[in-house]
This record gives structure tokens, C-alpha cells and sequence, in this order.
């Protein structure tokens, strides 16, 4: 399996924050406890876990103490310099280019569910009523970028280079725009308002989460590669510690799956192969 680094852009977003203190408390790398500490950033994924995992910790024991941040970039920073214990925020092509941009030695313990991305329109009802020269809103940061491009010629409206890399494409890897598609890069958090301006949209799990846009009504969904599936990441040394090891267990168990099983509507997650089977 290759392992993929985000582009450039994304490391210049990581190079301004240094990997000082957050202000916590700090656990030796490898230390067994009963309080564990979560870095929170905005989204599904640590509202997952404090709803079907948390409690499956709490019975074993452990004592879930939350930290929010406005960011996952912050988030990994105080993972790497001990202050915070693991996040749920992040995919492994996310993690890679933030170890390596930053000399951290972040490690992901076990893959979750994962929302997919997916297009979406106000306008159209059918990806077959693709015309001539249409309007598609894609995200513009590099990962998102990269998963939009894979939808659009999942959808068959262009294809893509063989050579190029999954988890760093741009419109310079189109090599054919067979719809002849004006595709406008922006920020993710604006393409769920800008739906009534486009013909078709594709928009990220965790934003059409944030907007609340109707999943249902997604048009195609992304077929997720092993780099983007988000997981569990953890300082490297404590992935082995007895309470990362109930953190993975936890959402390998029978009552998470059955959690997911019952809050799953309209296949909202995207489960990894391990968590299908039962």
C-alpha cells in the first residue's frame, strides 16, 4: 500500500505553529492511566466518540477528560508535545504531511467511521443531466481538492492522468475534461452556500455534517481510499499503552458496531473493513 504526503500548500499552512506547550499537563510517552485526554476539534467524528466510545471506556474504567480546539492542526500539536492524548479529527494522509512538515511522531491506532464525500445540487435531480460547460463548486484545500477530483471522474466527467497521486491532484492531473466543466476551487465551509449558484457541488461529509445538508440527497459518493479514512492518531510510544489498546477495542466492539448499526441512516458512515464485520 502507498503511502501519500499532502501538497505543498497544506505544509506551508503547518509551518507558522510550533510544537510548544498547550498548557496541560503532560504524561510520560508510553504511560498506562485511567484519565485519558481527548483534543476535541469541530465535527462529527469527536461527537461519535463521546456518544458510542466513551461510554464503552467509562465501563472499563477510564475517565475521558475533553480539551477543545478550534482546529485539528492545534490538536496535533498538543498531542506531540504531550498535553493531549489522541484526537478522532484526521485521515493518515493528513497525519503523514503533519509529521513531516512538523519532525512530530504522530501514529494513527485504528481506523473509524468516516464520512464521505459527495455531490450534491439544488438544480439537477441526476448526475445525467450534466450539459456543456457546467458550473462544479470542489473544495480548495489540498486533500478535499484531491477526493473531488477522484468524484468527478468517478461520475465519468473527466478523467485523471494515470500516473498522477490520489492524495495530491489538482486540474493539472485532468487529462480530459470530457463535459468541458467550469470547476471552481473555494473554500469547503462556503460550497453548501453556494449550492443555488452552481450546477453540482461536491461538498465533504464533515461540512455537509456542519451545514446540515441532507445526505440523502447526495447525488454519487466518494469510494474512500485507505489514506482517507479518518482514524484514531496518538503519540508514537503510546499506541501499545493498555488505554490506547481499549481505545481501539472500543471501536472494534460489538456495542459500537451495533451503535452504528442503529445511527446509520441513509449510510451516513463510511465504514472501514475491519468495522464491517461482524
Amino acid at each position: 500500500m502507498k503511502t501519500y504526503l499532502l501538497s505543498a500548500s497544506l505544509a506551508a499552512v503547518l509551518v507558522p505553529f510550533a510544537l510548544a506547550g498547550c498548557g496541560h499537563d503532560k504524561s510520560p510517552v508510553g504511560s498506562d492511566k485511567n484519565e485519558i485526554t481527548m483534543g476535541i476539534s469541530p465535527g462529527p467524528y469527536s461527537e461519535l466518540f463521546i456518544s458510542a466510545v466513551e461510554p464503552i471506556l467509562q465501563q472499563k474504567g477510564y475517565t475521558v477528560k475533553h480539551v477543545n480546539f478550534t482546529g485539528l492542526l492545534e490538536s496535533d500539536v498538543a498531542i506531540n508535545e504531550g498535553s493531549v492524548d489522541f484526537n478522532v479529527d484526521q485521515h493518515t494522509a493528513y497525519l503523514n504531511t503533519f509529521n513531516a512538515q512538523r519532525g512530530a511522531d504522530l501514529t494513527p491506532l485504528v481506523r473509524i467511521p468516516t464520512v464521505a464525500a459527495a455531490i450534491f445540487s439544488t438544480r439537477h435531480a441526476s448526475l445525467n443531466d450534466i450539459s456543456a460547460h457546467a458550473k462544479i463548486a470542489i473544495p480548495q484545500d489540498p486533500s478535499n481538492t484531491s477526493r473531488a477530483y477522484r468524484l468527478l471522474e468517478k461520475a465519468g466527467w473527466i478523467t485523471l492522468k494515470a500516473d498522477a497521486n490520489p492524495v495530491l491532484l489538482t486540474r493539472n492531473d485532468i487529462a480530459d475534461n470530457l463535459k468541458q466543466l467550469d470547476i471552481v476551487e473555494m473554500d469547503s465551509a462556503n460550497i453548501p452556500r453556494t449550492l443555488q449558484d452552481v450546477d453540482y457541488a461536491v461538498i465533504p461529509g464533515s461540512v455537509a455534517y456542519a451545514s446540515q445538508v441532507d445526505q440523502s440527497k447526495s447525488l454519487l459518493r466518494e469510494d474512500l481510499i485507505d489514506n482517507l479514512y479518518l482514524v484514531v492518531a496518538v503519540k508514537a510510544g503510546n499506541e501499545k499503552t493498555k488505554w490506547a489498546e481499549e481505545i481501539k477495542q472500543a471501536y472494534l466492539s460489538h456495542d459500537f458496531k451495533q451503535y452504528i448499526i442503529t445511527h446509520n441512516a441513509n449510510d451516513f458512515w463510511n465504514l472501514p473493513p475491519e468495522l464491517q464485520q461482524q
